[in-house]
């Protein structure tokens, strides 16, 4: 929150110099305004703005670098009393400056309610009792009673006020009013209001002297009515401050082709502000590639579980001599077998590859050694059955392969899709990595899917549901 502050102040304070510097002293009265305006509103949008950009780094090997917190060990910080204080400070400076913006409206409100009106068109006209310079609040003018039934007020002052009323230069006000409320503790925004006040004299003065009314009789009626009376913070006013700048502004022509340059400024100067205000984030790319299509299931379906335990009672049923397995379905149980979750492997028929062989033969000792004797005939080997695509047990033979190695445990496939980046989905819903971790290390059940997608960032899908590959 402090560098959001830190940078919209500075973001404001980078518009108003160039404004002062460039834009005040011009005729451009209509473009000075929602200069201003937008100057406010983008100093708020700016510092939100993040630029992401992608840097390929090595893969991670440890698993401290993801930042997950064991609740257990999570040691709770002590308490930021320089924080609290502050936001107390502000708080109490919100409050303070919005009770005296509501106070100023109902201020405004009550006069209106309170004092005789006299509609003209769509204006209406609020007569005051006491010694008032004339200002304007939306479409109310106010004017000092007797003066104004006396025709006292010269057409040009109602011609200024009038200009306010029809442009609804209060809105802008208002605006500014606001943002000082909750923005109490930066200037920058006093300086704005000023500026805002003062662009708007400008445009009221150079409405009245598009009526054909004389410069110079106009600035003495302007000086006739520069008083010290007060006039509200919500009003804009005949008598508004810097009546010397006023008059010189009066007479200023700026030229197509200074407007034109002055314009053109206004890009790079918001490309320097977006490019230093805003925030750059970067996004890890691990290096090293992701299957296409990676699956990891936790467990065995029920289909399978049913397969498995069918082809294996049918080949435990078989003695050691007489087991027969066809390399097809020792391969399926395999597969199966390395599928189940622990639970499943100690419920589950034993598998029969696992079985100890047969002991070789003890060879045969004669009795009394004689070399003369004939020699005794061997008994010929039993043949070894053979089928097309079958292994026997012989000892004989080569033991069969060992069985793959066992998947990735699932938990440390789910961080190390976490580290990579990866876009988390639980029953198509998605999820953040720390939800995903959660979920698997509550229930190891659950079935996993990894995929990549068409701009490389892994998509890894939870599901109860089993996993079907197109």
């Amino acid at each position: 929150m402090e560098m959001y502050i830190l940078k919209s102040a500075l973001c404001l304070a980078t518009f108003f110099v160039f404004y002062k510097a460039l834009l005040e002293n011009t005729s451009l009265h209509s473009f000075k305004r929602f200069y201003l305006l937008l100057a406010v509103l983008v100093s708020f949008i700016i510092p939100f703005i993040t630029f992401s950009s992608y840097q390929e780094i090595e893969t991670a090997t440890d698993l401290t670098d993801l930042l997950v917190v064991d609740p257990e060990t999570h040691i709770e910080s002590q308490y930021n009393y320089i924080g609290i204080t502050l936001w107390t400070i502000y708080g109490l400076g919100v409050l303070f400056f919005g009770i005296k913006f509501l106070r100023n409206l109902s201020t405004m409100i009550y006069k209106i309610r309170r004092n005789p009106k006299k509609r003209s068109r769509n204006i209406i006209n609020v007569l005051l009792t006491e010694q008032i310079v004339p200002h304007t609040f939306f479409h109310f003018i106010f004017f000092n009673r007797r003066r104004f039934e006396a025709g006292e007020i010269p057409q040009q002052v109602i011609d200024h006020e009038l200009t306010h009323a029809r442009e609804k230069h209060s809105l802008d006000i208002l605006l500014i009013e606001l943002c000082l409320v909750v923005f109490w503790f930066n200037p920058l925004f006093h300086y704005m209001k000023r500026a805002i006040k003062l662009n708007h004299e400008f445009l009221a003065d150079r409405s009245v002297l598009k009526t054909g009314t004389d410069t110079t009789d106009y600035q003495k009626t302007l000086l006739a009515f520069s008083s010290n009376a007060s006039t509200p913070q919500l009003a804009n006013s005949i008598n508004y401050s810097f009546i010397k700048k006023r008059f010189t502004v009066m007479k200023t022509k700026t030229s197509r082709r200074a407007t034109w340059w002055r314009s053109m400024l206004l890009l790079p100067l918001l490309a320097i502000v977006l490019f230093s205000f805003s925030s750059r984030e970067i996004i890890p790319i691990e290096t090293d590639d992701l299957m296409e299509d990676e699956i990891l299931q936790t467990s065995a379906t029920r289909e399978e579980m049913r397969e498995y335990t069918r082809l294996a009672k049918k080949y435990n049923a078989m003695t050691n001599g007489n087991m027969n397995i066809k390399q097809k379905d020792l391969k399926r149980m395999e597969y199966i077998y390395h599928k189940m979750s622990p639970k499943q492997k100690a419920d589950a028929e034993p598998f029969p590859v696992n079985l100890p062989p047969p002991p070789p033969p003890a060879p045969e000792i004669a009795d009394v050694p004689n070399p003369n004797a004939a020699p005794k005939a061997v008994e010929a080997p039993k043949p070894v059955k053979v089928i097309a695509g079958v292994n026997d047990n012989d000892p004989n033979l080569p033991p069969p392969p060992p069985p793959p190695p066992e998947p990735e445990p699932v938990l440390d496939h789910i961080i190390r899709m976490a580290k990579k980046g990866a876009t988390f989905y639980y029953e198509g819903e998605k999820i953040s990595s720390d939800k995903a971790i959660s979920l698997i290390k509550a229930n190891d059940q659950l079935n996993v899917h990894s995929s990549s997608s068409n701009s490389g960032k892994p998509v890894v899908k939870i599901t109860t549901k089993p996993i079907k590959l197109n």
